[in-house]
């Protein structure tokens, strides 16, 4: 007979918000990626429980998503919730409405709030007056969702966290940072390679330094894609041109040669090395098509991962 009791995190994250990962603890992380893993495996097994049954989930969207408002939509589905999605020209905050108000009227409808917008400090306010939770699904500065699900797809392929080498290369941004963060968190040494003029924010990466120093784990930054991918269990990267810099693409193009992932430049990385992209990915760009359609590539297993992550972070903060 199927077990019929709910699965419940280990720690009591209710009412919490999720901003960045550096607001929580390595066994906070943890317990939230192993709530992941019985969600998940709920899921496939057809033994889902719904947790949020009754519960809504406010959607703010500033910018386009194809998975994140996909997999948090079905999430809270999935969860017997319901999830509304909000564009800025269905809001008044679309107009001008003070961020204050916003917060304030919407905790007063919605059990939580997700919010997808370029300023960091637009989540933050808007934190700082929500009577519900808040949780960031990609700011300037953190993509702290993604980098979940990412630990989650790591720990699936390798059987462990703790211990491995992950490798970031490419620009210093808002996924760099999450990620680099949570290996810190998860015990895993991290490297990451960029050009000179795109490293990640100073503050940030000072933050790294201090998470794995507190972990006792390695944080290198270098300009060097090929002494990074030295020994590398893990090799991560990202769109040369996020969203918001499209005017710089060429200039970008030009600073980025060297960086693609190509089997040239991964022959130094350890055999069973596992390939990571947040997507959308450009092929020919930042990878080349025989490293991300081929087997080291667990790409999509990382964009299903969201869905689990995310699922398991509103049953901790909402339930």
């Amino acid at each position: 007979m199927a077990d019929k009791t709910a699965v419940q995190p280990k720690t009591n994250l209710k009412g919490r918000d999720m901003l960045t990962l550096l607001d929580f603890t390595s066994e906070e992380v943890s317990s939230l990626l192993a709530h992941a893993e019985q969600l998940k495996s709920e899921q496939i097994n057809g033994t889902a429980h719904p947790l949020l049954a009754g519960k809504s989930l406010g959607m703010i969207f500033e910018n386009a998503s194809t998975r994140t408002r996909v997999s948090f939509e079905v999430g809270m589905t999935q969860l017997g919730g319901h999830a509304l999605f909000l564009s800025p020209r269905d809001m008044q905050i679309g107009r001008g409405e003070p961020i204050m108000d916003t917060a304030k009227v919407l905790a007063r409808y919605l059990d939580a709030i997700m919010i997808r917008t370029n300023s960091h400090e637009k989540v933050e306010e808007l934190a700082a007056h929500s009577d519900v939770p808040v949780i960031n699904a990609l700011t300037d500065l953190y993509h702290p969702c993604q980098a979940l699900a990412d630990l989650l797809t790591i720990k699936e392929h390798k059987g462990k966290l703790e211990g491995l080498k992950a490798v970031y290369i490419g620009d210093g941004n808002n996924v760099a940072h999450s990620f680099l963060i949570a290996c810190a968190k998860a015990g895993i040494d991290t490297a990451i390679a960029v050009p000179t003029g795109y490293e990640p924010d100073k503050k940030v990466w000072e933050e790294v330094e201090k998470t794995a120093k507190e972990n006792n784990t390695k944080a290198e930054l270098t300009d060097n894609p090929q002494q990074a991918v030295s020994g590398a269990d893990v090799i991560y990267t990202d769109v040369w041109t996020s969203m918001g810099f499209e005017e710089e693409k060429e200039k970008r193009l030009q600073a980025f040669e060297g960086f693609q992932i190509n089997k040239e430049l991964c022959k130094d990385a350890n055999a069973d090395f596992l390939f990571l992209h947040c997507l959308p990915a450009h092929r020919g760009e930042e990878v080349s098509s025989e490293i991300i359609d081929g087997v080291h590539s667990a790409v999509y297993d990382q964009a299903e991962n969201r869905l689990h992550v995310q699922k398991a972070i509103l049953a901790a903060v909402i339930h």
